[in-house]
């Protein structure tokens, strides 16, 4: 479903900042200024919030993971709420220098967490002094907080989508750098160059950032309703493959069996035919012998 201009007017997504504020580079989708605010192209928006949400649902119909970010404190609760909902990974406390730079890192952070969680379960937590299960119940605490809803991200992301691009900019940068492509909610004072998809309106009203994650989370959820539907239909289409494998097999085996019979029957035929043959030959010569003796 598209994004209507009247649902991003309503939203407030036209809302820009201060025009001494603002990012030279973010020109291009500025519609005009009024009482020296910058008041954002919402037709762009709606075009570039469709071009995201395509690429996203084709991202998520290839089944890969699409990395939600805002630790901002209008858009962690909404991210967080949206981003669960299409079941894909986020981080909405805290980036953690080096979340996708230094994966493996964050992967044994991760692993640290599961094995304290095995330790809850084995009774290992009995043998050890009420200090020392206060330390790592803490510890546990603070990689769930932070790790948590990364828990289940085995290998990098294959995107990014940043709710405020410039509070987000380390991870932008090492998203760049490992050409992971940014898909970004970018306000008038942020610099758009550094964005694959550049999503033009205000970052700083939950409204505004809800509206433009229906329509994206929409499309993820789209998306991995037609892959669950092709993996179905290949399920479907193997089985059916199998069975008729399966049917074909003893007709298969009845049509060997009738020549290897054929064979064996004109094989034995040419044995005798063969035989007889040289029985006459003998019989020839025989006769032969016999007619130069009595001469």
């Amino acid at each position: 479903m598209r994004t209507t201009f009247d649902q991003l007017l309503a939203a407030g997504c036209h809302f820009g900042h201060l025009k001494r504020k603002w990012n030279p580079a973010m020109a291009p989708y500025i519609y005009m200024e009024r009482n020296g605010i910058h008041i954002i192209d919402l037709n762009k928006t709606a075009i570039k919030i469709d071009e995201a949400a395509e690429a996203l649902k084709n991202i998520a119909k290839s089944g890969r993971k699409i990395l939600f970010v805002s630790t901002k404190k209008q858009g962690q609760e909404i991210v967080a709420l949206k981003a669960k909902e299409v079941e894909m990974p986020y981080i909405t406390e805290r980036w953690a220098g080096g979340m996708l730079t230094n994966f493996p890192t964050i992967r044994k952070a991760v692993k640290k967490m599961s094995n304290i969680d095995k330790m809850m379960t084995d009774g290992t937590f009995d043998n050890i002094s009420k200090r020392e299960r206060l330390q790592i119940t803490r510890q546990r605490e603070k990689l769930e907080k932070n790790l948590g809803s990364i828990a289940d991200l085995t290998r990098l992301p294959s995107a990014l989508f940043v709710v405020d691009v410039m509070k987000e900019h380390i991870a932008v940068a090492e998203a760049n750098r490992l050409g992971i492509p940014v898909f970004g909610i970018v306000d008038t004072n942020s610099n758009p160059n550094n964005i694959d998809f550049v999503i033009p309106a205000n970052d700083d009203a939950t409204k505004s950032i809800e509206v433009i994650l229906d329509a994206v989370c929409g499309a993820i959820r789209e998306g991995l309703e037609e892959r669950k539907v092709e993996k179905a239909d290949e399920e479907a289409a193997a089985a059916q493959a199998k069975a008729e494998n399966a049917e074909a097999a003893p007709r298969e085996g009845g049509r060997r069996a009738r020549v290897r019979k054929s064979t064996e029957k004109k094989e034995t035929e040419m044995v005798a035919t063969t035989e007889e043959k040289v029985e006459e030959e003998k019989a020839e010569e025989v006769k032969a012998e016999e007619e130069k003796t009595e001469e």
